[in-house]
């Protein structure tokens, strides 16, 4: 992470400022609201390091909202900071999230979204269908939990649902099944989501989903592969771009250079294969 002189960030929230906070839209009425803890290594070279985040999976009639927690106080914090119509945006305090991304959920699909610099970029995946159901039973968190397994993208899942939660529904790209899904975990231990919390029905009555429509509205419809070397090619020119703006940067950036190429040689993403 590079070190910046300046402790405040202007311009280059600007676009997304404008798209989601200038225009009202009618939103999605709150069926359900839940959140789940993360707990995954991100790098195969530091098996010690076990990064954590909270995820809220906001459920309306007809698809979910899966989203870092952080992100939605960000986007509460920045809509604050916005409304006093300021030149310069305070951004110091609002809390940073390691998962720059939203997924929606339906029954026939997974639809990715992700900002790049100042262009909002979205690929979609077909709803999972291979599920194997096992004829097992677990108690987690109170609920009477069922057993599947599947193979999704280079790792073998495990996955605990519970039918008295009839959503089909679950963290990150994970649903289709007869119920909510409670834990899922990968075989290798590497990434772990529970359900740690969720909110009854009668403290959803008229309350819409707390998704901000900047994080999917007008979307660059592309392929997963685009959007990786999209991002590839933002953080090369991020930089320069950020200078140009005038941002300082400290000068000695070596030690950064090796830690990057420590994490780029141990890089464990939750999918494996495309």
């Amino acid at each position: 992470m590079y070190f910046i002189k300046k402790h405040i960030l202007t311009v280059i929230f600007l676009f997304f400022s404008i798209i989601s906070f200038s225009q009202e839209i009618e939103k999605d009425s709150l069926r359900g609201e839940f959140s789940y803890l993360l707990q995954y290594k991100s790098n195969t070279l530091n098996q010690d390091n076990i990064t954590k985040e909270f995820f809220s999976l906001q459920v309306s009639d007809s698809r979910a909202f899966f989203i870092s927690e952080n992100k939605l106080k960000f986007d509460s914090a920045f809509s604050a900071e916005f409304s006093k119509k300021q030149n310069v945006i305070n951004v110091s305090n609002i809390p940073a999230s390691k998962s720059n991304f939203l997924i929606i959920q339906t029954n026939q699909h997974s639809q990715f979204y992700e900002a790049v610099g100042m262009t909002l970029l979205s690929y979609n995946s077909p709803v999972i269908n291979n599920w194997k159901l096992v004829n097992e039973t677990k108690v987690i968190n109170s609920l009477v939990c069922k057993k599947a397994e599947v193979r999704y993208k280079g790792r073998d899942w495990i996955a605990w649902y519970s039918t008295e939660i009839p959503f089909p529904y679950g963290p990150y790209k994970f649903s289709n099944l007869p119920g909510l899904i409670v834990k899922i975990t990968d075989r290798t231990g590497d990434y772990d989501f529970e359900l740690i919390k969720s909110v009854s029905n009668s403290n959803l009555k008229r309350k819409v989903v707390r998704v901000s429509n900047a994080r999917y509205q007008n979307a660059k419809i592309i392929t997963k592969k685009e959007l990786s070397e999209a991002r590839t090619n933002f953080r090369q020119n991020a930089r320069r771009e950020l200078e140009g703006m005038g941002t300082v940067f400290l000068e000695d950036q070596k030690p950064r250079q090796k830690v990057n190429e420590t994490e780029k040689k141990g890089h464990n993403p939750i999918e494996l294969e495309d």
